[in-house]
């Protein structure tokens, strides 16, 4: 197995503001216990305010740092996602980091909002979110945006006739994987000379909860796979905790990272006039004016 490398940089992160999507397990998790060892408040955006409280103690616990919070956010819901952003602009005066972390595998299950449930949690709500938290971090730049995706994106291309939707769960997740990189990329575009950078974030594949959404037998034989073969969520965090604090990935805006630095993308995948239609169907999909 390929050795992966840990962040060596020591920066601190003292009065800066993360907001983690799905910071309460996984790799969101751990990225929040590193980010508040050095110093960050930490703001867990997760839709089960019970498991974001544990994982708040948690963190705090791990960290040292009661400088550690959550707020309600149902991504699947972009009515929430509308809330929650009225609500974190009243009440917060930065954001310097913004992780959008939280992700469903593939499974066939709906959106409030009628899509996949795939494309709707892992590219529309974290579109709608950053748009819309767009504003705090031009205020608080320099900024950054970390959006975690896969490898798995070379798998697939959009189908613009039905982004929303594959007869394969699986291809519709590496739709969705692949929307993340294009966002990415014409987030860092749009945004140029703003102070705000983007990174796209594969953190390999780690050994996380996502198979809660399978059958038992299933988990089970995942269980085996992900001890075998996949890598823990400290190491998954490697990358992420990188792109937030690293001078060097900074100069790489618009990037995808695998392993503490730059990765190349299939050509598919950096076609800026792809991204660029995605991002204004993104913006209809989700009715931003």
């Amino acid at each position: 197995m390929k050795r992966r490398r840990y962040v060596t940089d020591v920066k601190r992160l003292d009065g800066k503001t993360v907001l983690i999507t799905g910071g309460n397990s996984g790799v969101g998790k751990e990225t929040a216990v590193a980010l508040a060892t050095r110093g960050a408040r930490i703001i867990v955006a997760c839709r089960d305010p019970e498991k974001a409280r544990r994982a708040v103690t948690e963190i705090r616990l791990q960290s040292r740092s009661l400088n550690v919070c959550h707020m309600d956010l149902d991504l699947a819901n972009l009515s929430s996602v509308r809330g929650f952003c009225k609500d974190f602009l009243q009440k917060e005066k930065r954001l310097d980091i913004l992780i959008n972390c939280a992700g469903m595998p593939s499974v066939l299950d709906w959106t409030d909002d009628g899509f996949s449930m795939c494309f709707g949690v892992n590219h529309l709500g974290h579109f709608l979110l950053t748009n819309l938290l767009l504003p705090r971090l031009k205020e608080s730049a320099p900024s950054r945006v970390i959006t975690l995706t896969c490898s798995s994106y070379k798998y697939q291309k959009l189908d613009f006739q039905d982004l929303n939707y594959n007869l394969l769960p699986f291809f519709t997740y590496c739709r969705s994987k692949l929307a993340n990189i294009y966002f990415s990329q014409e987030l860092a575009r749009l945004t140029e000379g703003k102070g705000v950078s983007s990174f796209a974030v594969h953190p390999g594949f780690v050994q996380s909860g996502w198979t809660s959404h399978y059958s038992f037998l299933f988990r089970m034989l995942m269980q085996v796979v992900m001890w075998m073969f996949f890598v823990s969520t400290e190491i998954g965090a490697q990358t992420v905790v990188y792109c937030a604090v690293s001078d060097e990935a900074a100069k790489h805006n618009g990037g995808y990272f695998v392993d503490c630095r730059p990765a190349v993308l299939r050509p598919f995948a950096r076609d800026e006039g792809v991204a660029k239609k995605l991002w204004e169907a993104s913006e209809r999909l989700v009715k931003l004016a």
